[in-house]
Order: structure tokens, then sequence, then C-alpha cells
């Protein structure tokens, strides 16, 4: 079976001698994991779409049962350079590349999220992150993945918590007290969220100088939040 998708390169690793299997997010397959063959060369065709924090159109080839996909050709729509630039950007953009890794199915559909993904690294792309950056997608990515809450906790108010959920990341300026409070609160929510669920810390986490939002815990199965 041959077939196009949009998606986002999200973790690569290499394969043999010159291959590279990697975890796309496609907006019409969900979560796949595919063979890039020969990258490694340098002659290899396929090296720039093989590449974390790349957009682009791919073309896949599975055979008849089977589970790997490869990817056989495409064409590349954006690759952030504004965020490859920058290495907090970099750092961000990863770690929600790995949120969706991390906490979405495997050939599980969502083109919302998709749409979250693309519209988190486009703004970062575009300007530097606010500090609600990573609290906001993380909360956003909860929701879409079955795990958000309806209602704010910790007595966060409700209009923060739905800007939290709803407006662009680049407005989420917060100076006041109160609501430098509501951040810290929901930042904690989403600590809590990720030690119960997650079997072991999230990669990213340490390099982003998350240290006091995604604390390292002990390897364990998940927990029902």
């Amino acid at each position: 079976m041959i077939f196009t998708d949009s998606g986002i390169i999200l973790y690569r690793q290499a394969f043999r001698e010159s291959d590279s299997i990697v975890s796309i997010y496609t907006r019409s397959h969900g979560r796949l994991n595919a063979r890039l063959p020969g990258v490694a060369r340098s002659t290899g065709k396929l090296k720039a779409l093989g590449e974390p924090l790349t957009l682009a159109d791919y073309r896949f080839y599975v055979k008849r049962g089977g589970v790997l996909a490869t990817v056989t050709g495409g064409k590349i729509h954006s690759v952030f350079p504004q965020v490859r630039a920058d290495l907090k950007r970099t750092h961000l953009a990863l770690h929600c590349c790995e949120l969706v890794l991390r906490l979405t199915p495997l050939h599980q559909v969502s083109e919302e999220k998709f749409e979250l993904l693309t519209t988190a690294l486009t703004e970062l792309d575009l300007g530097e992150p606010t500090p609600a950056f990573a609290a906001a997608f993380t909360l956003r990515l909860m929701m879409l993945a079955g795990f958000g809450l309806d209602h704010p906790v910790l007595q966060i108010s409700p209009e923060f918590w739905q800007r939290m959920h709803e407006d662009k990341f680049s407005n989420l300026v917060f100076e006041d007290p109160q609501d430098l409070l509501y951040l810290a609160k929901c930042n904690n929510v989403v600590r809590r969220f990720l030690d119960r669920y997650l079997t072991y810390p999230l990669n990213t986490a340490r390099p982003l100088g998350l240290e006091d939002t995604f604390e390292p815990v002990p390897a364990r199965e998940p927990a029902a939040v």
C-alpha cells in the first residue's frame, strides 16, 4: 500500500548500517513508525526528510501485513529555521515532540493533535516563548489525549484556565501576582499528571530548565489520574 500524508518528525534513531527509524505524527494516520533507507549515506536523498522538527508531506509504502512503513519520498514544508537557531526554542520544540510521542498511541488518528503541534512549532518559530508555553501545550495535549480536566483545580480561576487552553501561546503573558500564582498551580497540575502517568521521566525536561515543573521520578507502572 502506498499513501501520502503530512507529518512532523518527533524522534529519530539510527537503524542498521545507513537507515533511520523515525516516529512521525501525521494528520490523517496518527503516530506512525517508519524507516528511512540510506539516510546515513552522504548521498542519501531522504536525509532532510528524516530530521526531527521537520514538517513535510511524506510518501509511505507499507507491505501487506507490515507494521513498519517505509518513507520513499516527500516534500518539505518547513524545518522551523528560527527554532533551530535558538537553543532554548529547540529544547522547547523537542519537549513538545516528546510529549506527543509519549502521550499518544500508534495509529490513532487525531487531526487536533497534529494541529496543536504544528501551531506550537509555528509560534515558536515566530518569536520567543512565554514562560507559560510548556504548561499550556501540555494541558491542551492532556485534553486531546483524554486526560484533561473539565474544570479548574487548586482554586485556579475559570478565566485563567480557559486562557491556558484556548489563547494563542504568544498571548500568555502574565505579570499580575495572582496570575503568576495560577501559572505555578498549572505547572503543578502538569507535573503531577506526568509523574503519575509516565513510567520514566521526560528526556527533555532537564535541558529545558524545567526541574521545578517536571521532577524525575522512579520508573513505575502507569496509574489512573
